[in-house]
């Protein structure tokens, strides 16, 4: 090493010069050491710890670790959990799964086409046939008296119009008709004098009094010709019918306003139908429907909607609607089952299979087919029914398959894979956690 040493001796200015050439020295040594610094090699990192393998049963999904080994409930191989969780899907709580040939021809897996088609074309609900309540008489007296003979003598028998149904034996009739006899009489007695107009009256007040009990005009005219009293008065059906009931047997007494007999005319009848709320809006009165009734071999009666009720069920969320149906044969009775379609206008749109929709009440999911064995569950938006096909708004594309048979397996397959894939990731953030120093 140089050593730099200056006399005492020395001048000014050679010591000046020694104290620079001391100064540049320092910082050519400075230099040299940080270039050295900077020149090191940095340490290396650190190697990320590899992941460990994780072990699970599959049929016990709490059985979970870190070796292979069996399982101590069911003694099934544990298997690598990645062979048994699904890949990640956008519906939460479903996982993409694979499923090859073999399983799927086991299962009955079956997919079909989203197609373009015409959409909202009808609307189904299950219908009971009703009498109608426009068609129903009951046959009531205005007079007090006894039954004397019973035509109409069981629940069930058919009447034609204008048929007996019972006969009336009436004090009250009896001498009503004396009275249009007297009247009578004294009318004619009258006839050429001044009290021609009172003989008249009395005449006229005497037929009114026995028009209103529903004499017949026949009968009255025959009362009139004859001049006889009639004993009893018979009673005819207004209606061609059914008797539907009855509240009287020979000898019975019936007072004014009781109704012994009710007829209905079941040619025409009501199919009470149950719409859902969803549905209503769509269904008017005046639109065509088609009935197809249990029992009546498998044939479709046509009819129209008469009424749609103003008031919503809140137990059911329906409304009532009312289909008019003509029954000309009686070939249909009331209280029968059916199911009636409804058709309403038709648009555009997408239609899937309505087996392919899987309804949980929050959420509508279908699984699509995205080739190899591969199913993704996705979340879609769904219009009206028609037939076996639903109309689908949001979340499919013409021409995807989506999976119709064993849609149930799939779904619990894919809930099943989900929740592993979950467990899985608590398995790992633990480890993850202990591994930490």
């Amino acid at each position: 090493m140089v050593q730099l040493s200056s006399s005492p001796d020395a001048s000014p200015r050679s010591r000046a010069a020694f104290r620079t050439f001391g100064l540049v020295a320092l910082g050519v040594a400075a230099g040299v050491s940080a270039t050295l610094l900077l020149r090191r090699p940095a340490p290396a990192a650190a190697a990320p710890a590899a992941k460990k393998q994780m072990y699970q049963c599959p049929m016990h999904l709490q059985i979970l670790q870190d070796h292979f080994g069996t399982c101590p409930i069911c003694a099934m191989d544990l298997v690598p959990i990645e062979e048994i969780q699904g890949g990640a899907s956008t519906v939460e709580g479903l996982a993409a799964i694979t499923i090859d040939p073999a399983r799927q021809q086991l299962i009955g897996l079956r997919t079909a086409k989203v197609v373009a088609g015409d959409a909202g074309g009808e609307v189904r609900a299950v219908v009971r046939l009703a009498p109608d309540e426009t068609r129903i008489r009951k046959i009531n007296v205005k007079v007090e008296g006894f039954v004397e003979k019973l035509y109409a003598d069981f629940v069930g028998k058919p009447v034609a119009k204008g048929q007996p149904l019972f006969s009336l034996y009436s004090p009250e009739f009896v001498s009503a008709q004396r009275e249009f006899l007297l009247a009578l009489r004294t009318q004619k007695a009258l006839s050429g004098g001044a009290l021609k107009q009172s003989g008249g009256d009395l005449l006229d007040s005497a037929r009114r009094r026995l028009q209103l009990w529903d004499i017949p005009a026949e009968a009255l005219e025959q009362l009139e010709k004859t001049g006889e009293v009639q004993k009893t008065l018979t009673l005819r059906s207004p209606i061609s019918g059914v008797i539907t009931a009855k509240a009287v047997v020979e000898g019975s007494r019936v007072s004014p306003g009781e109704a012994p007999l009710e007829i209905t005319d079941l040619s025409h009848l009501w199919a009470q139908a149950e719409v859902t709320e969803s549905e209503l809006g769509r269904v008017k009165v005046g639109m065509a429907a088609e009935l197809k009734i249990n029992g009546v071999d498998g044939r479709a009666f046509q009819g129209r909607v008469a009424f749609v009720d103003a008031v919503l069920d809140p137990k059911t969320r329906s409304a009532k609607v009312r289909i008019e149906v003509a029954n000309p044969r009686a070939e249909l009775k009331p209280e029968m089952f059916g199911e009636a379609v409804l058709k309403t206008g038709t648009r555009k749109g997408l239609l899937a299979p309505l087996d392919a929709v899987l309804d949980s009440g929050t959420r509508k999911v279908v699984f699509v087919a995205l080739g190899d064995g591969k199913f993704e569950p996705r979340e879609v938006e769904t219009g009206p029914a028609a037939g076996d096909l639903v109309e689908i708004r949001k979340g499919l594309e013409a021409g995807e398959e989506v999976v119709t048979g064993a849609s149930f397996l799939v779904d619990s397959e894919s809930r099943l894979r989900a929740a592993l894939a979950q467990l899985g990731a608590k398995a790992d953030a633990a480890h993850k956690h202990e591994a930490k120093p």
